[in-house]
């Protein structure tokens, strides 16, 4: 079993709305920093980026109505993250929420880390969102 921190943010749009941004993948560069620094291309059975830790290939969930956005991310070793992500109503708006996955042999300092980038990932889609409205 692995540790597990749900990291959260209110944002202040409709939870469809939400999901038609985030689970675009080219959209990743301009709020997913921690995951794509780079234009996000597709590939033949996965799309490929370039991001802080080296080429990632990245897939997601199929289109779904249910706001579900997982995604594995195969890093150039060949590890694969598993990366559950959700948008779900809540009033009038949405909570977005990420589910970070302490991988095996990960520091706490590693494991703080990787939140931060989430958490100010996170933030960045909210501000961005919430400014297209």
């Amino acid at each position: 079993m692995h540790e597990v921190q749900h990291i959260s943010i209110y944002i202040d749009r409709l939870p469809s709305e939400v999901y038609e941004f985030a689970s675009n993948p080219e959209n990743l560069p301009r709020w997913a920093a921690g995951l794509a620094s780079s234009e996000v291309k597709r590939g033949r059975d996965a799309w490929a980026a370039e991001s802080p830790f080296g080429k990632v290939k990245i897939r997601f969930a199929e289109r779904n109505t249910f706001g579900i956005m997982d995604h594995d991310v195969k890093l150039d070793s060949g590890v694969v993250v598993h990366n559950p992500m959700r948008v779900v109503p809540n009033g009038d708006g949405s909570e977005f929420v990420f589910s970070l996955l302490r991988r095996p042999g990960m520091s706490d300092e590693q494991f703080a880390e990787d939140k931060q980038a989430v958490e100010k990932d996170l933030a960045t889609l909210k501000e961005l969102l919430e400014r297209r409205s």
